[in-house]
């Protein structure tokens, strides 16, 4: 009896593991084509407009950002975590250069210090990588590169 709980226990985590995965490749399969449909929005507005701007291309520089993080976690299953940071320092630069002008001082500052936390963040993440890396994990696969 005990036996054939196990097996029915094991059955149901195989099942459960595999619909978590199937839906965690259709969750990045619609970022990747909803990232993939914005930046040609955005390129074609660049093209209607006949004009280039610095906002512009760190709009696109997001999305570039968002497939790569997308690309990183269909390779390795894992997502580093410097990612979504680098993507929220430059979307934060994108709304200083945007608003900018209608921002009031401590506004800007608060953003300012936003971008300055999350860069301090990055680099203790990355300190700590090179000095406690993460080694193996219990089945084998090596997180050093995630």
């Amino acid at each position: 009896m005990a036996g054939e709980t196990n097996k029915t226990q094991r059955r149901i985590v195989t099942v459960g593991d595999g619909s978590i995965y199937a839906l965690e490749v259709l969750g990045l399969l619609l970022i990747t084509i909803a990232t993939v449909i914005a930046g040609a929005q955005e390129v074609a507005k660049m093209v209607q407009v006949r004009e280039v701007t610095l906002a512009d291309l760190l709009l696109l520089f997001i999305y570039l950002e968002v497939l790569t993080m997308v690309g990183i976690y269909l390779r390795s299953g894992a997502l580093p975590v410097r990612m979504p940071l680098y993507i929220a320092i430059v979307a934060l630069a994108r709304h200083l250069i945007l608003d900018m002008k209608s921002m009031g001082e401590w506004a800007l500052i608060a953003t300012a210090g936003a971008v300055l936390i999350l860069a301090l963040a990055v680099l203790a993440l990355r300190y700590g990588h090179a000095h406690f890396p993460y080694g193996a994990t219990e089945d084998g696969k090596d997180l050093r590169d995630s």
